[in-house]
């Protein structure tokens, strides 16, 4: 089982490095881009394990290590391996 797990700034919060990377993509062409928001994206491997126990596991690691949950929003999606 895998998880691919995304790790956005939340609405509102300032985003220097995506406002960097706009500016770059104007600066080599690409001037109808008009924001770009930087996250964070993660794949995790779980060995015989149940989907319900991932889910659990996931939201607790997110909680407690992945996510600055006061500023950050996570989402996952659970893929059968």
């Amino acid at each position: 089982m895998k998880a691919k797990i995304y790790i956005t700034l939340k609405e509102g919060i300032h985003d220097p490095q995506g406002h960097a990377i706009q500016q770059s993509l104007q600066t080599l062409g690409f001037e109808t881009v008009q924001d770009v928001r930087m996250g964070k994206f993660l794949e995790v491997d779980f060995h015989d394990m149940e989907k319900d126990s991932a889910e659990s596991q996931i939201q607790s690691m997110c909680q407690k290590l992945l996510a600055n949950t006061v500023i950050e929003d996570f989402r996952y999606e659970i893929l059968q391996t």
